[in-house]
């Protein structure tokens, strides 16, 4: 289902009010709950997935994220499982055949790309062989928030709660070797297995932001919010938390502005993510212009 088949809501500027019938519906009550949930779970393994560099294995997980959903919308049983089933299993598949220090990064490339192609195909063998309205696929692929239902939330909870867990767990350690894996091993870090564990958790990340913005618009959550806290500041604890507050504020104002709007939800939570990233660029270039033109003042004031 989609906005585009209904008449739109009006905002009246009246925000207690606008608030108030927004949230009548258990549907956007629900919305925001996921997005919460979402949110600040891709916010954290997204912060982890840039400092790591493995931007381009969370892509292919996304990608995998695909075939899942439509076969489970062409077999008829949940889409969550779906989500699940196939993005850990890929997470699993490029864990396994992947790298195995930093020097062997173009290993993990390679998986990582013939795993995307594979999923890709599945995906589109899947959506070949569906016979009914493309709304269903299309919300695959761009978000909708109306079909969320309260077991979905649930699911959503426990598995980000457990995500979270786990990284709280590992979470020093996936630091100390995603700064300097050859340091790390050294030191007697279990390089490897922490990479396989980081995959997983990003799997499982994925599914869940899948649900929210489509598998084609993921980065918005698991990319953009970390790289432009990463861009703000270079110290991890701040830069973390940052990244949860934009990740968290793109995906509801997304979801507040798709309740206005027929359009899909991916685009909006995408838009607001990109211009705080924009915004984080030239934050930066105005701060290294100031310290730029202190710096000749600072000389000259002490000569």
């Amino acid at each position: 289902m989609s906005l585009a088949d209904t008449a739109s809501p009006v905002f009246s500027w009246n925000l207690l009010a606008d608030f108030q019938d927004m949230w009548s519906y258990l549907s956007m009550v629900n919305a925001f709950r996921a997005g919460l949930v979402v949110a600040v779970v891709c916010a954290v393994v997204g912060w982890f997935m840039v400092l790591r560099r493995q931007t381009f294995a969370g892509h292919s997980l996304s990608v995998a994220a695909f075939p899942g959903a439509s076969l489970a919308v062409l077999a008829g049983f949940s889409t969550t499982l779906g989500y699940f089933g196939f993005c850990i299993a890929a997470a699993l598949v490029i864990a396994a055949l992947g790298r195995k220090g930093r020097e062997n990064g173009a290993e993990e490339t390679a998986v990582t790309g013939t795993v995307q192609a594979f999923a890709l195909a599945c995906g589109y063998l899947f959506i070949s062989l569906y016979k009914g309205l493309l709304e269903g696929p299309t919300a695959l692929l761009f978000g909708d928030f109306l079909g969320i239902t309260t077991g979905q939330v649930v699911v959503l909870a426990v598995v980000g709660a457990v995500v979270l867990a786990v990284l709280a767990v590992i979470g020093r350690p996936l630091l100390f070797a995603s700064v300097d894996p050859q340091v790390a091993a050294g030191r007697g870090v279990p390089v490897r297995l922490l990479g396989a564990v980081f995959l997983v958790l990003l799997g499982a990340a994925t599914a869940e932001a899948s649900q929210i913005t489509g598998t084609l618009l993921v980065f918005a959550l698991m990319v953009i919010p970390a790289a432009t806290a990463q861009q703000l500041t270079a110290r991890p604890g701040p830069s973390l938390l940052l990244s949860v507050v934009l990740a968290l504020a793109a995906c509801w104002a997304g979801l507040i502005t798709a309740y206005y709007q027929p359009y899909p939800l991916g685009f909006f939570v995408t838009g607001f993510a990109f211009a705080g990233y924009l915004l984080a660029h030239l934050i930066r270039y105005i701060r290294g212009a100031f310290d730029r033109a202190r710096g000749p003042l600072a000389i000259g004031g002490t000569a």
